[in-house]
């Protein structure tokens, strides 16, 4: 279940460590000093709909595989991304040959697909890597354009 995974993210500007679930109300603040807190963690087949579909701020997903060079290279500017827009945006990650259901539903021909979400409906895509200046500016242009 997704409610009991939980991930600690040191907070950015103060260091303390949090722990941040997979699946809350709201989005994370620092227990310290009530800072946003990058919100990363990883759904399924099972879990999506509770951990992505139903968060409230956007949700950055990440579809992937292990085997996909690009796929690594690109997790830690997304990760980057997820840090710099703490509070706005939620990143959830899916190995797709864990997860065919997901796949074959977002219709993932080529890995790294990036999507985002406003509660559960796609309104941007985005196929292959990037560098995290890039991937922001596509998340940042692509939430201006929800405005």
């Amino acid at each position: 279940m997704a409610g009991s995974q939980s991930r600690t993210i040191a907070c950015d500007q103060c260091g303390r460590k949090n722990r941040v679930p997979a699946a809350a109300e709201g989005t994370p603040r620092c227990g310290n000093c009530r800072a946003p807190l990058p919100w990363i963690t990883d759904a399924g087949d099972q879990d999506f709909a509770e951990v992505a579909e139903q968060a409230k701020p956007y949700v950055l997903v990440d579809l992937w595989a292990t085997w996909c060079g690009p796929c690594r290279m690109v997790s830690p500017a997304l990760e980057q991304v997820a840090h710099q827009l703490a509070g706005r945006v939620k990143l959830v990650k899916v190995d797709i040959d864990q997860n065919p259901r997901l796949a074959q539903r977002f219709q993932v021909q080529a890995v790294p697909t990036l999507l985002l979400l406003e509660k559960g409906e796609v309104i941007s895509r985005k196929t292959g890597a990037a560098p995290a200046p890039a991937l922001r500016q596509w998340v940042e242009e692509s939430l201006a354009a929800r405005r």
